[in-house]
């Protein structure tokens, strides 16, 4: 198991996490598109992974342009160290 070693790193962690629960819930449904449950899982963790994104760049920077809206009028982030390049 991976070890995070601050805050920005944890934040990372699970923002991966999360994401990979989404790619796994969207190939599922792809075959089983009528598992309400499935479904109501595969929004539930949507909504906690653009939640998720928006406060990390609103700690550290957006993570994509979708993550961008409202960070900076300025583009700053676009300078920001990227996470391999050992920021974390």
């Amino acid at each position: 198991m991976m070890q995070c070693k601050n805050d920005r790193e944890r934040m990372l962690c699970d923002i991966s996490k999360v994401s990979f629960a989404v790619v796994d819930l969207t190939l599922y449904l792809d075959t089983h598109s009528c598992d309400s449950q499935a479904q109501d899982y595969f929004n539930h963790y949507v909504r906690l992974l653009n939640q998720m994104k928006r406060e990390y760049a609103m700690k550290y920077g957006p993570l994509n342009l979708s993550t961008a809206d409202g960070y900076s009028s300025e583009w700053k982030w676009a300078n920001m160290p990227l996470p391999w390049e050992g920021v974390c």
